[in-house]
């Protein structure tokens, strides 16, 4: 079974999560990306998003959620996204870079326009009680 490996940055804001749009996409996704090769967890978070959402990351506070698995959307059958997660502060102000459309805050409702990774995210989230 292949696995895609991504990393993801999960910041949560009354009772929402911060999610993002690809220009040409339809659904929205967890900030984040592809580790690049060599690249360790923090190194991968501090790049993609400093290019997804024009924000630095500070380094000594990166802190571990979890792992999460799904089928990859737009995959063949069987082809798994392992997610690992991070919250962390950040410097400067969220708004859309690279190849990012538009930043939205979503909720539990928002389960129709995200990716079955990030609905089994929403779900941990909701279970712990941050998540409307």
């Amino acid at each position: 079974m292949k696995e895609v490996d991504k990393i993801a940055f999960i910041e949560t804001k009354n009772g929402q999560i911060l999610s993002t749009k690809s220009k040409g996409k339809t659904k929205y996704y967890i900030p984040g990306g592809k580790r690049e090769f060599g690249e360790t967890d923090e190194q991968a978070l501090i790049r993609e998003i400093l290019e997804e959402l024009d924000v630095h990351i500070v380094k000594n506070t990166i802190e571990y959620i979890g792992t999460f698995k799904a089928q990859s959307d737009g995959a063949k059958e069987g082809v798994l996204v392992k997610m690992t997660c991070y919250k962390a502060e950040y410097d400067g102000i969220l708004r859309p870079a690279s190849e990012i459309e538009k930043i939205k805050w979503l909720n539990y409702n928002d389960l129709d326009i995200i990716s079955e990774v990030d609905k089994k995210i929403f779900k941990f989230f909701k279970e712990k009680g941050q998540l409307e």
